[in-house]
């Protein structure tokens, strides 16, 4: 298949690069590198299938030239902001990356006549609730400006279904670790203590407790809905049956930094506005399909401490 993926440079978008090009589909990835990183790519770059166009979802101009020279068949829209606590200061920032992409991106597809999109969304649409979340609960009160961003633009890929006849595949992630993470409480822990070995600052009281998916789970996970759900509208919960808390994942990353730092918390139950302190995804839906996660959240927690330990 010819496939556009943006944000194809980010965490998760580079692994997806990966996948789809080891399967011999034609790859464009559009990133404007505000979160992503080149080199998270750039051992695709000599595949005669792979290109690379360093570029904003919001330049109309670029966008419109990039759909006119490829007849794409599917896009997958990894590209968003991933830095909740940054936009609650600034709402600006997922208007225009988190939903502005999405609606400019469902305009040129509508135009082009591409009918088919795989969206990355997010538990955070579901707002803050300690109740299992399941496809259809509801109502969905989103508590950050990345979830009601993600919600919106969910909402009208929905209706572009309806009024377009576009094909749409929506997963919903949990908190993903991995390899090429650039930011998250694993990677803030880690900075912290490189600095000070001494003492580890905890937001919150290191009650939250969520599940934690490791990376290259999480794109099988992608691969298998899309290739085995077959509705005009499919919207599935990615996951994992188990969580872990923040307090465990600050134990844990002392421990394989060899250190006996104190661990401080600074009260709370939640690190920033717009954090949900704690969630828990029904997977019936996935699971019954047939797809479940090779790792449980505390084993991705710690592959993905390992990994990130190994850098410089």
């Amino acid at each position: 298949m010819k496939i556009l993926i943006t944000g194809g440079a980010g965490f998760i978008g580079s692994h997806l690069c990966d996948y789809l090009a080891s399967k011999n589909n034609n790859i464009v990835v559009l990133d404007n590198l505000s979160l992503g990183k080149e080199k998270n790519i750039a051992h695709l770059f000599n595949l005669d299938n792979f290109e690379f166009i360093q570029g904003d979802i919001l330049d109309n101009r670029l966008l419109e030239d990039l759909f006119n020279k490829n007849n794409f068949d599917i896009v997958f829209h990894m590209a968003a902001n991933s830095d909740i606590a940054q936009s609650s200061y600034n709402p600006d920032i997922d208007k225009d990356n988190t939903f502005m992409t999405t609606y400019d991106l469902l305009g040129m597809m509508r135009k082009h006549k591409v009918e088919k999109i795989v969206f990355a969304s997010t538990s955070a649409i579901y707002g803050d609730t300690a109740d299992v979340l399941h496809e259809n609960y509801g109502p969905l009160k989103p508590v950050s400006h990345y979830g009601a961003s993600k919600l919106s633009s969910e909402s009208f890929i929905s209706s572009f279904v309806e009024n377009y006849g576009l094909q749409a595949w929506i997963v919903r992630f949990p908190n993903v670790v991995g390899e090429r993470a650039t930011h998250g409480v694993i990677f803030d822990f880690i900075n912290k203590l490189r600095k000070d070995n001494s003492k580890l600052e905890v937001l919150g009281d290191g009650e939250q407790f969520k599940p934690y998916l490791y990376v290259k789970d999480l794109v099988e996970a992608i691969m298998f809905v899309r290739n085995n759900s077959n509705d005009r509208l499919n919207i599935f919960n990615i996951g994992v049956n188990s969580r872990t808390k923040v307090r465990e994942i600050a134990q844990m990353v002392i421990r394989e930094m060899n250190l006996n730092a104190d661990i401080v918390y600074t009260g709370g139950d939640r690190g920033w506005v717009g954090d949900v302190p704690e969630f828990n995804y029904d997977l019936t839906k996935i699971n019954n399909f047939g797809w479940k996660a090779s790792y449980t959240s505390n084993e991705a927690v710690r592959k993905s401490i390992q990994y990130i330990l190994t850098l410089d």
